[in-house]
């Protein structure tokens, strides 16, 4: 069985350098899947500090994303972007193991 991955795309990467370097911190994106939202599931972020052990780490740029091993289970394939519209501008998973998922993009069923 091949080990779970994921991707952060370029734009992902610029803006949490761009976050992290305002904050002072390391550009560290941590990507974690709670219980709620509409769908059943939904995706938070925050800056970090570490990897923690058992964490998938994932590099672009010179910037990481990393994803706790129980939340891995849950987004192993997927692609975080950046992206802005006139909407607004946000982080989006696509999450190749969401069955639906909400208007905003924020939440998902499995």
């Amino acid at each position: 069985m091949e080990a779970p991955t994921m991707t952060l795309s370029p734009s992902a990467a610029a803006r949490v350098a761009a976050i992290a370097a305002k904050q002072g911190k390391p550009a560290i994106l941590r990507l974690s899947v709670e219980g709620g939202g509409c769908s059943g599931f939904q995706y938070k972020f925050g800056l970090a500090d570490a990897a923690d052990g058992g964490d998938l780490v994932v590099e672009t740029d010179g910037v990481a994303l990393v994803v706790d091993p129980v939340s891995l289970d849950l987004v192993a394939g997927a692609e975080v972007d950046y992206v802005e519209s006139l909407g607004g501008a946000a982080f989006r998973v696509t999450n190749p193991n969401a069955a639906s998922g909400c208007g905003c993009g924020s939440s998902f069923a499995i």
